[in-house]
């Protein structure tokens, strides 16, 4: 097996949202905004080779919204997912495996593209099975009025239309291996119904894909959630569960949206569970 950081491009946040009730006095220290009150956000894919399978966990924001759209997240660098693909040697084409963590458009924008004649809407990897669950897929398609910004239908009917969506086996308590795609799978409820967090056993680490569980390195501290979450107190409490796996176990853990600690290891303290460890991702693989 071979694990690969797939940059799917970085854009800004609004700092408040992304913190809660934390006081800015408080997050600036560890995630700094700029004038407009923004901080800088990643979306960091991950690519797993594993035999004659390419499996791609998240595909970032994509890249047929309008310019007003992403005029809304202040864009900035030069990190493209087929940029970030063909680095490794690869094309979307090559891809045999979307696994989408869940179904916001900043997760799962690049699973669909404009048609060459740009009148519709085609998956983006033709030779790919897109992976959800059937509790997320409910969510999503018939989406509360909280996150119905969040779940954009360009997005996701697509991969419904293509024949190309199949949905994982979940089950019957929070954590299972995938028996369609090898790895185990917490499922979490706070952010949004059944986000699925992968954990992959790669030689003798546990690498834990974090996507919106915990966003970047300065959203450690339990209260410490997001404003997008909808249910915070749950978040809470299924953050405090993990991360005290992840400090008992060594896990590493791989921080979707943090710009500038990409892997980061976890440790007891007297505070709670902090921050032990960064790493780049070239240092592990």
């Amino acid at each position: 097996m071979k694990i690969y950081p797939i940059e799917a491009g970085n854009f800004k946040l609004d700092g408040g949202a992304m913190f809660g009730v934390v006081p800015k006095t408080i997050w600036n220290k560890t995630n700094p905004a700029d004038a407009n009150n923004l901080i800088d956000i990643a979306a960091r894919c991950m690519l797993i080779q594993d035999g004659n399978r390419l499996i791609l966990i998240d595909t970032g924001m994509g890249n047929k919204q309008s310019e007003k759209f992403f005029g809304y997240y202040s864009l900035w660098g030069d990190f493209t997912l087929d940029g970030s693909l063909a680095k490794y040697g690869f094309h979307r084409d090559d891809v045999t495996d979307v696994f989408m963590t869940h179904l916001h458009f900043d997760h799962c924008g690049g699973s669909v593209n404009w048609n060459a004649a740009k009148t519709g809407y085609e998956v983006a990897f033709k030779n790919a099975k897109f992976w959800t669950n059937d509790n997320h897929w409910e969510w999503a398609t018939k989406p509360n009025v909280r996150e119905k910004a969040s779940f954009l239908t360009e997005n996701i009917l697509p991969m419904q239309e293509s024949g190309q969506l199949h949905f994982i086996k979940r089950p019957e308590g929070d954590f299972g291996i995938s028996e369609e795609l090898g790895f185990g799978i917490f499922y979490v409820d706070g952010h949004t119904e059944k986000m699925m967090i992968p954990h992959i056993q790669y030689q003798d680490k546990t690498i834990v894909f974090c996507a919106d569980l915990i966003p970047t390195a300065g959203h450690l501290p339990l209260p410490y959630v997001m404003g997008y979450d909808t249910r915070p107190l749950l978040t809470m409490s299924e953050k405090a569960t993990f991360l005290n796996a992840a400090a008992a176990n060594n896990y590493y853990l791989w921080l979707e949206h943090d710009a500038h600690n990409p892997i980061v290891t976890v440790e007891n303290t007297e505070k709670g569970v902090r921050l032990k460890e960064i790493f780049k991702t070239e240092d592990l693989f």
